[in-house]
């Protein structure tokens, strides 16, 4: 195989409660991307649609990640062309340089007849995030690699947790048209929290994965909430704090941030609901003349995928 096409599928990160160390992977956002071996050796990035960022490899969030991983294998006499086409807008809040880092990894180990588990490779995707934010987190290179829901348990060792997602379960996502850069919006956090806030945050991210497993869904509910980062970032997103009501009125188990914003999400039960919450959504946005983008998703069970 010399040529590998994929689909990039975009990700909810922190998910309320758990900040850098929850996601969950979305179904029908995404990028594509095409990987393709070639003679001349190192990686290269030949082409980028969709968007405005750069071609050089150690300026890029794909690059930066796929030359991570090369440097852990034997030199190898040739080398990958790396084709970007974006359909994640960069500072939405669902992933944009995670989906990029993921499916960059991804394709290369197909190409090399996997070397590395899906797992393995979220360390290299981390790289590219590093890169984008200045923080290798894995809240949103994990779902889009693995698939479903996942719980970083721990960064040092890396040690990662995948969850299946409960059937019913959908997430929609708008994203007012506006860029909210993961790294400014990390300068607003505070670095030290009070003990109540922490044991706040604790039980929800515990009560949350136990929903999940237990397919308890107004368990989910009850634990999305965020007691340490949603209060200091929201005022940075037009309109959140109606936003999130108008999801709650119409059905929604609960509704945060995602990522870094300014995109907020809404988990519910049901498509039927999920697509009530998009409409209402949709409708605080027009009132205030704020373009913007909506989706309505299952749950990617499978993350980055071989068109």
């Amino acid at each position: 195989m010399k040529e590998i096409k994929l689909f990039c599928p975009a990700t909810i990160a922190n998910l309320s409660c758990g900040f850098d160390v929850l996601g969950l992977c979305l179904d029908n956002a995404g990028d594509e991307m095409i990987v393709r071996k070639v003679d001349q050796k190192g990686v290269r990035i030949t082409k980028i649609a969709g968007a405005d960022l750069p071609l050089e490899t150690e300026k890029n969030v794909s690059g930066v990640a796929a030359l991570a991983m090369l440097e852990t294998l034997d030199e190898l006499d040739f080398g990958f062309e790396i084709e970007i086409y974006k359909n994640i807008k960069a500072g939405s809040g669902i992933g944009s340089s995670a989906a990029s880092s993921a499916g960059a990894v991804f394709g290369i180990n197909e190409l090399l007849g996997r070397p590395y588990s899906r797992k393995d490779l979220v360390q290299f995707a981390m790289q590219g995030e590093k890169l984008a934010s200045g923080n290798a987190h894995a809240d949103n290179v994990a779902p889009a690699l693995l698939g479903g829901f996942t719980l970083v348990r721990s960064y040092a060792p890396l040690d990662i947790i995948r969850i299946d997602s409960p059937e019913e379960l959908y997430a929609t996502v708008v994203h007012p048209q506006i860029e909210l850069k993961t790294s400014d919006a990390r300068s607003v956090l505070k670095q030290n929290v009070s003990l109540k806030s922490a044991i706040m945050q604790w039980g929800n991210v515990g009560g949350l994965i136990a929903g999940l497993y237990t397919k308890d869904y107004d368990l989910i509910g009850r634990s999305l909430h965020d007691e340490i980062v949603e209060p200091l970032r929201s005022v940075l997103i037009p309109g959140f704090d109606q936003i999130k009501q108008t999801a709650l009125e119409n059905g929604a188990l609960g509704s945060g941030i995602s990522g870094s914003g300014p995109s907020i999400f809404a988990l519910s039960r049901g498509k039927n609901t999920a697509d009530q919450i998009a409409k209402a959504m949709s409708e605080v946005y027009e009132k205030m003349n704020l373009p913007y983008e909506i989706h309505v998703s299952k749950i990617n069970p499978d993350g980055v995928r071989i068109l």
